[in-house]
């Protein structure tokens, strides 16, 4: 059974929790650092196509690091939207040591 969550606030340390592991925060932070990267560049270089790597980068490394180091199932299966947002601020508390990288 799925838990609702109504607020984003709700959801985030129930998303922290699914990233307990070091190396899965690590390849999460990687693919958000490389989907940075690839979207800037593709639009820099007007290399448009590019843009359809973007969900393979970021889903990708994020995956990984579930389904091999924290072995759980990514909270985007039930909670997409707000799993996205939770990448870009966990991603972010990382950037600034609020989390441990």
């Amino acid at each position: 059974m799925t838990k609702e969550f109504k607020t984003f606030a709700d959801f985030y340390p129930f998303y922290l929790s699914e990233h307990s592991n070091q190396t899965c925060r690590r390849l999460h932070f990687v693919g958000s650092s490389l989907v940075i990267s690839v979207l800037l560049y593709a639009l820099i270089s007007e290399r448009f196509a590019l843009l359809f790597l973007l969900p393979v980068i970021g889903y990708g490394f994020a995956w990984i690091g579930h389904f091999v180091f924290e072995k759980n199932r990514p909270a985007t299966f039930q909670h997409p939207l707000y799993s996205l947002a939770g990448d870009w601020v966990m991603f972010k508390d990382m950037l600034v040591g609020k989390i441990k990288f």
